[in-house]
């Protein structure tokens, strides 16, 4: 198949982009580099020793977007552009909505205007908000704490819209838990404009030596050590997730929402200790107040991604500690470095 994935120099653009090209589908990459870097083009093609189209425009300007599609035969869009930190959400609450909603507005009416109906939605387990148990499953209600979350919950509910209006609308929403770990060749990994905002790319910035110490954001949750507690899903298992949501999109399913995990939570301190372990290296960090708009506890019940489109992780903590840590040592200062 001819897959357009927006935000593919990303992290999981990248990775994802990668597992495509290897299962044999042409790929073309739409990204405006604001998260990202160019040399990510480079080495996907080093990786796969194929060549990928890319696009280094704005979702937000819908001529330019229109362009490829004309220039470009598509059968599907795998749609992971958009802006993605929990607290810059906070505090900068129009820029969230504004990019993240628009952008995928002028994608969709791209996408009906050159007849492409098939597309992958890169949601987020932060839409259902502050769950009662768990795990979390797809029935669960849904309600987000932060503009980040709402801009995906929202933009969830207009593909859901889109898909009852129109027939041919072939639309999967896959809900992530959190991604962590890095390609195995360690050329590809999470490289994050300035401080981090997620645990992994924080402790391993701290591993290398570029950040002093890692900052743990609450010790007081309802958790087994008082940190807070997620499902960390290996990025390469992640990837390897949406191409099974593409085998199953081509059966023409109208509408499917998908968790996407492994079903089991780790702590913040659990982590740290994980990596540890597995790099050798001693993390420092100290006990900082609560974030806005964090949870206490967030894992996945995957059995839907299972029974659904055959899928389940198959990398454990140590699997994404250890690649995690292989992609800083070789990239201290990132994509900059070389």
């Amino acid at each position: 198949m001819d897959i357009l994935v927006t935000g593919g120099a990303g992290y999981i653009g990248s990775h994802t982009t990668i597992e495509l090209v290897n299962e044999g589908h042409n790929v073309v990459i739409v990204d405006n580099l604001s998260n990202s870097n160019k040399l990510v083009i480079d080495r996907i093609e080093e990786i796969t020793g194929k060549s990928v189209t890319s696009y280094f425009i704005d979702l937000l300007n819908k001529d330019e977007l229109d362009k490829v599609f004309k220039n470009n035969h598509i059968d599907a869009v795998i749609h992971f552009a958009g802006f993605k930190a929990v607290g810059e959400s906070v505090a900068l609450p129009l820029k969230y909505y504004s990019n993240n909603l628009v952008s995928t507005l002028n994608l969709c009416e791209v996408m009906e205007e050159n007849d492409v109906y098939n597309l992958i939605f890169s949601s987020s387990a932060t839409v259902y908000g502050k769950p009662e148990s768990f795990p979390i499953k797809e029935t669960f209600s849904t309600k987000a704490y932060n503009p980040y979350g709402r801009s995906k919950l929202i933009i969830e509910e207009i593909l859901m819209d889109l898909s009852h209006s129109n027939e041919k609308w072939n639309i999967t929403l896959l809900r992530y838990f959190n991604p962590v770990g890095a390609h195995a060749s360690g050329e590809i990994g999470e490289d994050p404009n300035g401080t981090p905002n997620n645990l992994m790319p924080y402790i391993t910035q701290v591993a290398v030596g570029k950040l002093q110490e890692l900052n743990v954001f609450g010790d007081d949750y309802d958790t087994v050590d008082g940190t807070g507690v997620r499902d960390y899903i290996h990025v390469v298992d992640l990837a390897k997730g949406h191409l099974k949501a593409l085998e199953n999109i081509e059966a023409n399913d109208r509408l499917e929402i998908v968790n996407l995990g492994t079903g089991e939570g780790y702590s913040v301190k659990q982590v740290i200790e994980a990596f540890q372990e597995a790099s050798g290296q001693h993390i420092n960090y100290k006990i900082v107040d609560r974030r806005p708009g964090d949870v206490a506890t967030s894992y996945a019940d995957p059995t839907k991604a299972y029974e659904k489109l055959g899928w389940k992780a198959e990398k454990d903590i140590n699997d994404m500690c250890r690649d995690s840590w292989n992609w800083q040592q070789k990239n201290p200062n990132g994509y900059e470095e070389k």
